[in-house]
């Protein structure tokens, strides 16, 4: 069942204050907002795993050098 509240906007200079009715709190002290359709989205923010941040990016099409290159191989090094 879906409940909606009427709530006033609080403006204070530049920024709006949406006051949350305790029946809507979020158990999160941070949150992701965004705008869909003239629609605000407020969900709790969850930090993303680094496999999911490598998801999102580019392939490289660069070569990388051969930091190896020159040096001895491990098996040879004496100490």
């Amino acid at each position: 069942m879906n409940t909606e509240y009427r709530v006033k906007l609080i403006q204070q200079g530049n920024t709006q204050t949406l006051p949350i009715p305790p029946e809507l709190n979020l158990d999160a002290k941070d949150v992701t907002i965004r705008q869909e359709n003239g629609k605000l989205i407020v969900e709790p923010y969850q930090k993303k795993s680094l496999l999911e941040v490598f998801s999102t990016l580019e392939p490289l099409d660069e070569e990388f050098p051969d930091i190896d290159a020159g040096l001895l191989p491990l098996d040879d090094i004496e100490v």
